[in-house]
């Protein structure tokens, strides 16, 4: 058996045919992996081994390898303790080491896996295994049925007669029948394709279960099984209110345990073999399938959950930024006020102060006084509105200040989900020690506006609300997709290394929270970087985390044109020979698309690097440091409805997708309650995923269909 670490040729093999690739490429993208490399690195800067790999198919390799690391693992367990138990025959041998997955593992395990004491084993204990082996040579005895068990009768063994030594019997064959493979997998099929998912009431809870009212009685197909509705149930079982079960054709499933394992009709214990058969199913079997077809189930329902959390966090993340504009951001609140912060165009916090524009105060002159002010002071641009509490309220008198002056402001409402988090987060007390928590908040909310990227990295991708169950899926799968969300923008857009914060620089590939402190640290005592190759004067930063980091970091206005663009430092010469090729300097080609587009691609193409990566360069040339999100765009709420009560069937709104999932997608109306457009109101025609019509941020004009006061719900569409 290979060490744990090492991964057999035949994973690899299973890898590619299980993501339809070529087993060359698995093996270079796995090659690449164990040597450090990280995934935006290979994505961007190792394309000729990979053949030009997306990230998706790159984290789907790496996921494989993950899962063929934790096989091999295990199977050096499961090897090991059966072999301890002498119980490791070749052929045993060669099933574990043939399989190919962990539930398959598991399965030929099971009868040699450490058990707690179970009726069976107690039966043991008792002398009664040799009876059970009578049962199940199923060899007819030719004498009496009490004479057979005559000799396990005994006081001292805690067998008093022959109907408790038969029970023994009947518990030990039942749990050995339950074990075996063939059958479990059989029911765990039929479970999935023909069992039933069902909801209950627990007895006593019906007063506690008004937010699981659908669900109360509730019976779904296992096969077709929404995910979110499965999560729901779950939820409800997990507050105690709930039973969730899995309900089969028993009488099918004892039958096929019948003919499975009992094979001599004219057997003198053949009744008591079939009442085995059905203790197997109905108190080991059927539990065991439940727990497992519910187990898949909730993977799935998982999977599908993570998806459009990390589908929904991309776009967040992605969202266009409003650029470097000095900008109000404004906290709202009623009896507190409204929190205001300046920042300039970097994100550096100038001043604060708080107006009472909003009952109960209604403050409204020195409310306009104090924020003119600051609009003409600072010359601001950008006014950003939390869309909390009094959202817009202060949304309206932002709007007529800056009509009633006739300002060149732009006022938009933002989503402050997190900022609260962030703002009594350590990170916010280190950064802004001395402010109160409302003001760091009403900082967030500005700089959101200005870069919505570098300002969300802050904040726990959980608390930012674009997802739904995000506490009811697997926390470390959720993670994961998460991090690898965040890392996969921040990447894609490039870092500012003069600018960016510790969290920022932390999702930088090759980088992480400690060597993004001890890089801060430097430019706070060196001042800033000149060049991308004085990295490696920071503490601890080597040469591989070099490497992996430096083309996504850039510099503006530094000693190297190319450090502010996507080339890699490891790529400088050949843009040195491409200037050379066309008799000009490197100053004079980056940023110069008449220029770059004179140059041949095959020209440059050596042992080292490929047609792909010189198209990169070329590309990269022309527009240097492009930013690959979309143009900044404003929505405008109606200014004459501020709550759901000024709603109305038929109202054509415009407003901002703030959450897509499998059922829709939810709309930011400006009425503090977002709207639902189901997934049969997206379009005109059917649609299978919500995110191949809209996506988080997307500004649309939506139509009321329904507005329910009581149960807080608004449903619109976009067919009119």
């Amino acid at each position: 058996m290979a060490s744990p670490n090492a991964i057999d040729p035949k994973l690899i093999e299973a890898i590619a045919k299980e993501l339809n690739l070529p087993v060359k490429r698995v093996t270079a993208v796995v090659d690449l992996l164990k040597e450090g490399n990280t995934i935006p690195f290979i994505a961007r800067y190792r394309k000729e081994a990979t053949g030009g790999l997306d990230e998706i198919a790159l984290r789907a390799i790496e996921d494989g390898l993950e899962k063929a690391t934790a096989l091999a693992a295990r199977k050096a367990t499961v090897l090991k303790t059966i072999d301890e138990q002498d119980k490791l025959t070749d052929q045993l041998r060669r099933e574990i080491e043939n399989c190919t997955d962990l539930r398959s593992l598991e399965a030929i395990y099971l009868p040699y896996k450490p058990k707690r004491r179970t009726r069976a084993t107690i039966a043991r204990e008792r002398g009664l295994q040799p009876l059970a082996d009578i049962l199940l040579t199923q060899n007819k005895l030719g004498k009496s049925k009490q004479s057979v068990v005559a000799p396990f009768v005994s006081n001292e063994r805690d067998v008093p007669d022959a109907e408790t030594a038969i029970a023994g019997a009947i518990d030990i064959i039942a749990e050995q029948w339950s074990e075996d493979t063939d059958v479990r997998e059989w029911m765990v099929e039929k479970g999935s394709k023909f069992g039933k998912i069902t909801s209950h009431v627990k007895r006593g809870k019906k007063d506690e279960a008004s937010k699981f009212e659908q669900y109360m009685d509730r019976q779904e197909s296992a096969s077709h099984i929404p995910g979110h509705r499965l999560l729901a149930m779950l939820r409800g079982e997990a507050e105690g209110v709930l039973k969730v079960g899995l309900e089969m054709e028993e009488d099918r499933a004892v039958s096929h345990v019948k003919s499975k394992f009992i094979k001599n009709p004219s057997f003198e214990f053949k009744r008591e073999l079939e009442t085995a058969a059905e203790e197997c199913f109905h108190r080991l079997l059927q539990p065991a399938t439940q727990s497992t077809v519910l187990q898949m189930l909730k993977e799935r329902a998982d999977e599908e959950a993570i998806s459009v959390f990390g589908k929904n966090l991309h776009e967040l993340l992605m969202a266009a930024p409003a650029g470097p504009r000095t900008t109000i951001g404004i906290d709202p609140g009623f009896r507190t006020g409204c929190k205001v912060a300046v920042v300039d165009g970097t994100g550096k916090f100038l001043t604060n102060t708080t107006i009472y524009p909003t009952p109960p105060k209604n403050d409204v002159e020195s409310a306009k006084k104090k924020l003119l002010s600051l609009i003409e002071k600072h010359g601001v641009e950008l006014i950003a509105i939390g869309n909390g509490t009094a959202s817009r309220e202060t949304d309206a008198f932002v709007g007529s200040l800056i009509a009633e002056n006739k300002l060149d402001v732009t006022k938009v409402v933002v989503s402050e989900s997190g900022a609260s988090i962030y703002s009594a987060s350590e990170l916010a007390g280190k950064e802004f020690p001395d402010l109160d928590v409302t003001v760091r908040g009403a900082i967030s909310i500005a700089r959101r506006l200005q870069d919505p990227l570098a300002e969300l990295v802050k904040t726990d991708p959980k608390s930012i609300g674009v997802g739904q169950y995000q506490h009811d899926v697997n926390q470390t799968q959720l993670r994961k997709c998460l991090d690898r969300t965040v890392e996969s923008c921040v990447n894609r857009v490039g870092v500012d290394l003069n600018m960016a914060s510790v969290p920022l620089l932390a999702h930088v590939a090759g980088i992480g929270p400690k060597l993004a402190e001890n890089i801060v640290l430097y430019r706070d005592a060196n001042g800033r970087f000149e060049s991308r190759l004085e990295l490696m004067k920071v503490p601890k930063l080597g040469k591989k985390a070099f490497e992996q980091a430096a083309g996504f970091l850039r510099i503006r206005g530094g000693r190297e044109p190319l450090d502010n663009s996507a080339v890699h430092p490891e790529s400088y010469p050949v843009v040195s020979r491409m200037a050379k090729e066309l008799s000009a300097d490197t100053k004079t080609l980056v940023g110069n698309s008449t220029l770059s587009q004179k140059l041949t691609a095959e020209k440059f193409v050596d042992d080292r690097f490929g047609l792909p990566t010189i198209r990169d360069i070329i590309s990269e040339l022309a527009k240097p440091g492009r930013d690959p999100r979309s143009e900044f765009k404003v929505a405008h709420f109606d200014s004459s409805v501020n709550s759901m009560e000024d709603l109305s069937i038929g109202m054509v709104l415009e407003g901002v997708i703030t959450n897509v999932t499998h059922f829709g997608a939810f709309i930011d109306l400006g009425v503090h309650q977002d709207g639902l457009i189901h997934v049969s109101q997206l379009a005109d025609r059917f649609v299978s995923d919500p995110n191949e019509i809209v996506s988080v941020g997307d500004v649309v004009k939506v139509k009321v269909l329904e507005v329910d006061l009581d149960r807080k719900r608004i449903a619109v569409t976009r067919k009119f």
